[in-house]
């Protein structure tokens, strides 16, 4: 994970250092397009590898993401990065890899995703022995267990980790995409 951390990172600001010296002759809105497009969709795309990594690693990324966010507001390297990616409304990057797999286990629950995944997201209620537990009451997911951290940071356990923290209100109730999606992000900020 390492090589492809680098690799991107490396990719990622090679596009900012372009965009930066181009970003007089671009208008706000052309430049925040264009970040989108050159590097936040490089940070996303496929990120839900990055589950369970490290935090020495997930912070070359989050250095990404924040000079892109400098970039797009014109803020000084000393300035925080917290308010600006919240006036950006972008979560970090760790907040985005649990959003992503969030979103994927609630298209696992309503019938959204391909079979192969939604055999990893099993009600713990569904299991005959566990129906009179807490936990099934609750609305949570049955996690397998594991013997390797590469084996924690797999969908079949990582999902049903990531959607068993997540609070009631967000995991009960039956709500559409657009409004899960929304109120997730909220309780991500």
């Amino acid at each position: 994970m390492a090589d492809h951390i680098a690799a991107l990172s490396r990719s990622c600001f090679f596009y900012i250092r372009q965009l930066r010296s181009i970003r007089q002759s671009l208008t706000p809105d052309a430049l925040k397009t264009l970040v989108y497009a050159f590097v936040s969709s490089h940070i996303d795309y496929c990120n839900s590898i990055l589950a369970g990594v490290s935090g020495q690693l997930l912070q070359r990324l989050q250095s990404v993401q924040n000079a892109a966010a400098r970039l797009v507001t014109g803020a000084r390297r000393s300035d925080r990065t917290m308010p600006i990616l919240c006036q950006l409304h972008w979560l970090p990057v760790r907040q985005r890899i649990i959003f992503k797999t969030a979103v994927l286990v609630y298209k696992c629950l309503h019938g959204m995703a391909p079979p192969y995944l939604s055999t990893y997201c099993e009600p713990t209620s569904s299991h005959g022995g566990r129906h009179h537990l807490r936990s099934a009451e609750s609305g949570q997911l049955t996690v397998p267990r594991t013997k390797t951290t590469y084996g924690d940071r797999t969908f079949a356990v990582y999902g049903p980790v990531v959607w068993n923290s997540l609070p009631a209100e967000l995991s009960l109730l039956y709500i559409s995409l657009p409004v899960f999606r929304k109120r997730l992000k909220m309780f991500l900020f």
